[in-house]
């Protein structure tokens, strides 16, 4: 089976998350989008925007706010790079992304993104602006990448 990169638009992006992601639903919006293929169907999606965090908005950041597959093997690495190396091509300087504190990882750390620490977690409703939760609660780990940062080499 061949993994191939393959465009994909808002819409489709969001109904493969909304079929596919654990413990997300669709984001709100996006910059852009990537999708991998195995040759007959979608098998994954990242989709990348702002930083939802207006701390780290400064212009030069973007944040990969969905990495969503069905279970095929070495989707998330490639849609993690295709993200980081269109994001670059564009001129942004820096990607950032979060994972549960209980997930490893792994396809991050493949393709040289740093842990920065804890952050989030929590709920954001309060009696004057009461809101549904969403999303996890937990406390989730930042991840970085940036342009000059190398990946890990693979084995030969």
């Amino acid at each position: 089976m061949t993994l191939a990169l393959t465009p994909v638009t808002f819409q489709e992006a969001c109904e493969f998350i909304a079929a596919h992601h654990s413990h997300h639903r669709p984001p709100q919006g996006w910059k852009f989008g990537v999708g991998v293929s195995d040759g007959e169907r979608l098998v994954g999606v990242v989709t990348v925007g702002r930083p939802v965090s207006r701390v780290l908005d400064d212009g030069q950041t973007l944040e990969v706010t969905r990495c969503c597959t069905d279970g095929t093997p070495h989707v998330a690495s490639k849609l993690y790079g295709a993200a980081c190396k269109a994001g670059f091509a564009l001129g942004y300087r820096r990607m950032i992304t979060y994972t549960l504190e209980q997930e490893t990882g792994t396809s991050l750390v493949a393709g040289g993104w740093k842990v920065l620490g804890l952050a989030g977690g929590g709920n954001w409703s309060c009696p004057s602006r009461p809101r549904e939760a969403k999303a996890p609660m937990g406390q989730k780990r930042l991840w970085e990448r940036r342009p000059e940062m190398t990946r890990v080499a693979k084995a030969e």
